[in-house]
């Protein structure tokens, strides 16, 4: 008997267990990142309230290859310097239960760049 990996149940699953510990608030809100085979979507949240500050993605920046590092870097420098517009600084980072590298770090590390702390 053969079994099927659902490799979405496992993320799922991570990404309950780092959202355990991962809150956003207020002053510092979680900048979530979703990566889906075409696109790249990125936005921060205050979870105390229930409400997404700001968001970004690579279909609202009509970029043409949404599913590629480049594009990501777009997004985390683009959400940055919405959430610096809005006076936010500092973030918490939830990679949404990805593995830290390729597009994900792509993001983070733009968005460090364009001028959040996390």
């Amino acid at each position: 008997m053969i079994t099927q990996i659902n490799r979405d149940a496992i993320r799922q699953r991570i990404h309950a267990r780092i959202r355990a510990k991962v809150a956003g608030t207020g002053e510092r809100p979680r900048l979530s990142v979703y990566r889906s085979l075409n696109h790249i979507y990125a936005q921060l949240i205050d979870d105390q309230k229930g409400e997404t500050l700001v968001a970004a993605s690579t279909l609202a920046l009509k970029v043409k290859a949404g599913g590629n590092v480049a594009a990501a870097k777009e997004i985390g420098k683009a959400i940055a310097e919405k959430a610096v517009a809005q006076g936010i600084k500092k973030v918490v980072y939830d990679r949404g239960g990805f593995l830290y590298h390729g597009r994900i770090k792509a993001v983070a590390d733009a968005a460090r760049e364009a001028g959040l702390d996390f």
